[in-house]
Formats: structure tokens, sequence, C-alpha cells
């Protein structure tokens, strides 16, 4: 029998969760949570087989929640399951120590299929995340930013505009903002906040 901890913030979602797996003879829903802390605790007190985890909850994230069960739980297998599957959320949630990456528009034969998939220890992923993982594996230099790029975005970081950046650095601001456009490609990110965010999260920033 897999145990199943399911945990999202909207009980709705996790009644709906709980309904799915109801029928499954060899799925039971152990229990739930309605953030990532207490999604970790859960999973762990009872020794859940496989975690089906939301990634923006208050008080702890998916993301945040994935990487303390590496730690904590390293034998529960955490299945993502969201609306979100931008590559900003994807690669994390991966690097985190997710074992899939599920949306929740799928149908509930996919999701019994994924956990089962989860438990047996292989990776399950939603055709929009495989093709973001792709393209992030096909880019050349991708995620990795030169010695300029992270020159660039310290100095974003610290609050500078384009043209004060192009001064700090003797370069144009044109040049400044092909170095952006470039770092946000790297991280995957869409503007100025999220790189920096994403800076910071990848230590890339002091």
């Amino acid at each position: 029998m897999i145990r199943l901890v399911v945990v999202d913030d909207h009980p709705v979602v996790r009644g709906g969760l709980r309904d799915t797996f109801a029928g499954a003879e060899d799925i039971c829903v152990v229990g739930e949570a309605g953030d990532g802390a207490e999604g970790v605790e859960r999973a762990q007190v009872l020794a859940a087989d496989v975690v089906l985890m939301d990634l923006r909850m208050p008080k702890m994230d998916g993301v945040t929640a994935t990487a303390a069960l590496r730690e904590r739980a390293p034998g529960a297998r955490v299945l993502i399951l969201t609306t979100f599957d931008s590559e900003s959320d994807v690669l994390p949630a991966i690097e985190a120590g997710a074992i899939g990456y599920l949306l929740k528009d799928a149908l509930p034969d996919e999701l019994m299929r994924a956990v089962r998939a989860a438990a047996r220890g292989e990776s399950v992923l939603a055709p929009s995340v495989t093709q973001h993982l792709m393209g992030q594996v096909r880019r050349p230099g991708a995620g990795t930013l030169t010695d300029r790029e992270k020159q660039v975005l310290q100095l974003v970081a610290n609050g500078s505009s384009n043209r004060e950046a192009a001064t700090a650095l003797f370069i144009g601001e044109a040049s400044i903002k092909t170095h952006l456009q470039h770092i946000y490609d790297k991280l995957g990110v869409r503007d100025r906040a999220s790189a920096v965010a994403e800076g910071y999260r990848r230590r890339l920033l002091t």
C-alpha cells in the first residue's frame, strides 16, 4: 500500500484529491496539510511514501518543503502538483529534489499512475515541463552567468538603474540591456525583480 500525503493550501483541492484516490486499492491518503511546514511534519510522522506537493503556499512554499523532506525524510518521494509550469517554477522544484512535476489539470488516471511511478522511484513530468527541461539542457551556457553578467546582476540588486550600471562598468547602456536579457534567459525569469530573487536563491549575489 502506497502511503500518500497531500499538501495544498486549498481545502477544496485536498478534498478532491482525497476523493480521487479513494477508489485505489494500492494507494491510501494517510494525511494532508495546508502548508509546506505542516506537510514536512506530516510526511515524517506518517511515514509517507509519496507526497503530493503544491508550490505556492503560506508559511513554507513547496520548493523549500521539498528540500526539507529530502534531508529529513529521504524515503518520501515528492511529486509537485501545481498550476504553474514556467521554467522559473519547474527548475527550482526539480533541483530541490522533486521526483516529478504535474499540473492540476491532470486526469485522475494520470495522477494515480504518477503516484505509483513516484513510489517506484521513477520520474514523472508533465509534457510542458519536459519541454522546459529540454530547452534548458539545449541552451548553450544555460543557467551559468558570466563574470560580467554577475557584475550587472549585482549592480541591479544594489538598486542601480541601467544607466548607473553602465557608468559603473564603463560600458554602454545598450550593453547593459543585452546582458540583462541574457541573465533573464539563463535564470528562466522575465524581469529585474525576479532575476534578483533568483540570483539570491542560487547564491550568485552577496
